[in-house]
């Protein structure tokens, strides 16, 4: 999905009306006591740091749906690197508009930019080994589809969007398993196939011999949690040529290249969505 699917996403528009709706309520009491509703302002959206953008598009749909007389140029697009004091947006159109706009727009922007930056980070660390970056369910409530867009802009691929498009079977649900054991989780494997045979299925481990008992119902991919660099190792060995490799739990950017060289297919990182540090960006007038 790129910017221009994003913003034709109903799901999408909702939000950033949503968004507006609550930034502005009935009005902008601040701009429509002090701004001459027919002064025109040029501005910029810049980067204050180095950073990689995401959220351009949303931006841009963000000031172009308060006022869509507004000419709103992407300098930057999604997917591109920044330096500090880069503009990424070009505005031009009536100040009042502009400023009603502001922050609404630098919410989205940064957000989705510190997401894509620290994505990216971690694609560059595992960039020797192949391994792909995959993002997590632990997301904002309301916000995942701009924050996997971001994560996509940083180089990183998606997990499941939701419950929905993937079975994945772990702890919790092996407790409440009717069955339960550990050492069969082949049947596990089999009862999800015959419930939602169009799915993929994925089954989290924690041992070497959980690992072999989910191979024995040859899912698609197989968590590794948790697990010691060696353990992964003998599991990545266990599973070449019957399931997809995914390292997860607690992997931090320092660790994520030892853990790529254990030969997983993927690491799964919470960490890229519920954790990233918005990036510092702001708007600038040019001439007012």
């Amino acid at each position: 999905m790129d910017g221009h699917e994003l913003m034709r996403d109903p799901q999408v528009m909702g939000a950033v009306k949503a968004a507006l709706s609550e930034d502005v309520g009935p009005g902008d009491a601040t701009t429509l006591a002090l701004v001459d509703p027919s002064a025109v302002a040029t501005g910029k959206i810049l980067a204050r740091e180095a950073c990689r953008v995401a959220g351009a598009c949303v931006g841009k749909s963000v000031l172009e749906c308060v006022d869509p007389g507004l000419q709103v140029a992407v300098v930057v697009p999604d997917g591109r690197d920044v330096e500090a004091g880069g503009t990424i947006l070009a505005i031009r159109g009536k100040a009042a508009s502009i400023l009603t706009a502001e922050r609404t727009a630098l919410n989205f922007m940064q957000r989705m930019c510190g997401i894509a930056t620290l994505t990216g980070r971690f694609v560059d660390a595992v960039k020797a080994y192949g391994t792909l970056i995959l993002d997590t369910r632990k997301t904002t409530p309301g916000l995942r589809v701009f924050e996997k867009y971001a994560v996509r802009c940083g180089g990183g691929a998606n997990h499941r969007f939701g419950l929905y498009d993937r079975v994945l079977i772990k702890d919790n649900h092996r407790r409440l398993w009717l069955g339960g054991d550990p050492n069969r989780l082949d049947v596990a494997v089999a009862a999800a196939r015959k419930a939602f045979p169009a799915l993929a299925v994925e089954v989290e481990v924690e041992s070497v011999a959980e690992c072999v008992s989910a191979l024995r119902g040859r899912p698609e991919w197989i968590m590794l949690d948790n697990m010691s660099c060696e353990m992964m190792r003998e599991c990545v060995a266990l599973c070449k040529g019957i399931s997809m490799t995914e390292a997860s739990g607690g992997i931090t950017l320092e660790r994520a290249r030892e853990v790529a060289a254990t030969g997983v297919d993927a690491i799964s990182l919470g960490c890229l969505t519920h954790s990233a540090p918005s990036v510092d960006l702001s708007l600038e007038w040019n001439a007012v």
